[in-house]
């Protein structure tokens, strides 16, 4: 490509060329043996996870090393806590925003209404069993600190670090040292970042290229009242409820922040991982927002954990779509449990592909519904999946954003400066 081309481009037009040839794919050659097991499943799904991989190996290091240098660099305790009250109940107030714009234009738009049950699907789907909200709290604490980190729970990994960061604070000499160490290491795992996001449009292209050869477009046919309405809340909800918030909240321009967001939001799309995103996340906060690096440490790794706006959106609107294809009626305590139990299971859920079915099940098993039923939206729910991770890292630097605004730790000159995003990511060769 033309060296003058940016990455985000560059990733624009990988995404493009993947969603037609897969598409092609899935259309054309679906029967044909040799494309689907070299190309697809060898090629496409080789690359693809190996670029997904790349990008979650350097989630644990990053969120470790910035984690301390944020909490370091507060310098003050009091304001860790201020700064993690108000991400925590930001978190919590858009997530129970979208769960409600969810239920409210599901009601009106009753979708799921005369829809043909194909029982092929209702056995596909078998949820794992939820645990105990109890346990979900309790399990924030990690019992074996190497443990979490080697299986990447990130919850119990930002309590330990910030536990750690506090103690770090409370050595003086000591803690100012490794400090220091702690930021050349998160300097080099930037560097890293910008090496693996050189591969970024291939490994893009492979994995748009395998889910639509698997998935193909015409799935979405059968579903499309369904399908219409969840991207309609998640963009009704992205582009007129996070824009409100940084016009009340941030006093900001909310049209500079959705133009500087976008690498962000399409590395979010094609991986479906908010954890996976959280290295460019974090890149777009700091450099192209003007967020102190302080901060973004802090608000970023907890959003991309607790904050599933998108999620629970589609479980809004999966519900009333469920209740309609079985002629089930929800009464107001059950909607407003679903309510509730959308808030409560974003807490500690894993930002990776897929899990917003778990969830669902959950919700389903809460208000009553058959959690069979979840086997009916399987078909389309990758695409979405797709969708609603862009929406939760929108939010993750949405509430960022008004954070540091509140907390006077954003470069407003930076913010409403030129869009540079190969400041943030590296041109193509």
């Amino acid at each position: 490509m033309n060296k003058n081309t940016t990455i985000t481009q560059q990733i624009l037009i990988a995404m493009a060329i993947g969603l037609i040839i897969g598409s092609l794919i899935n259309t054309f050659a679906d029967a044909n043996e040799w494309i689907k097991s070299f190309i697809v499943q060898g090629i496409f799904h080789v690359i693809g996870s190996g670029f997904v991989n790349a990008l979650k190996m350097l989630v644990v290091p990053l969120v470790t090393f910035s984690l301390i240098c944020g909490v370091c660099g507060m310098g003050d305790i009091a304001l860790l806590g201020r700064v993690g009250f108000k991400a925590f109940g930001l978190y919590l107030m858009t997530t129970g925003l979208a769960v409600s714009l969810a239920l409210i234009m599901a009601i009106l738009i009753n979708p799921g209404q005369g829809f043909q049950q194909n029982t092929a699907l209702l056995s596909e789907f078998t949820p794992k069993p939820s645990p105990p909200l109890t346990d979900v709290f309790i399990n924030i604490i990690p019992s074996n600190p190497i443990q979490a980190f080697a299986e990447g729970n990130m919850l119990q990994i930002i309590f330990f670090v910030i536990l750690f960061s506090i103690a770090m604070l409370m050595t003086g000499e000591i803690g100012k040292q490794l400090a220091k160490g702690a930021e050349k290491l998160n300097e080099v795992m930037m560097q890293v970042v910008m090496l693996i996001m050189r591969f970024a449009p291939i490994g893009v292209f492979c994995l748009m290229g395998k889910t639509f050869a698997e998935q193909g477009i015409g799935l979405i046919i059968p579903m499309i009242g369904y399908f219409v309405v969840v991207v309609s809340c998640l963009l009704i909800h992205s582009l007129g409820i996070y824009s409100a918030l940084l016009l009340l909240f941030a006093r900001v321009n909310p049209l500079i922040f959705f133009k500087k967001m976008r690498s962000a939001q399409i590395f979010a799309f094609s991986t479906a991982s908010s954890n996976a995103t959280i290295p460019v996340t974090l890149k777009t906060v700091e450099q192209q927002l003007g967020v102190n690096r302080s901060t973004a440490a802090f608000t970023v790794p907890l959003g991309a954990t607790v904050n599933m706006d998108g999620t629970a959106i589609m479980q809004g609107v999966a519900t009333v779509f469920i209740a309609n294809v079985y002629g089930i009626d929800l009464s107001l305590v059950q909607y407003l449990t679903i309510i509730a139990m959308s808030i409560l299971a974003s807490i500690g859920t894993a930002g990776v592909p897929g899990v917003g079915l778990i969830m669902l099940a959950m919700v389903f098993n809460q208000v009553g519904l058959p959690v069979e039923g979840i086997g009916l939206i399987l078909g389309v729910d990758r695409l979405l999946d797709m969708v609603r991770t862009a929406v939760n890292v929108t939010g993750d630097a949405t509430v960022t954003v008004i954070v540091a605004r509140g907390e006077d730790e954003i470069d407003l000159s930076i913010y409403n400066g030129a869009d540079t995003p190969e400041s943030t990511l590296p041109k193509g060769n």
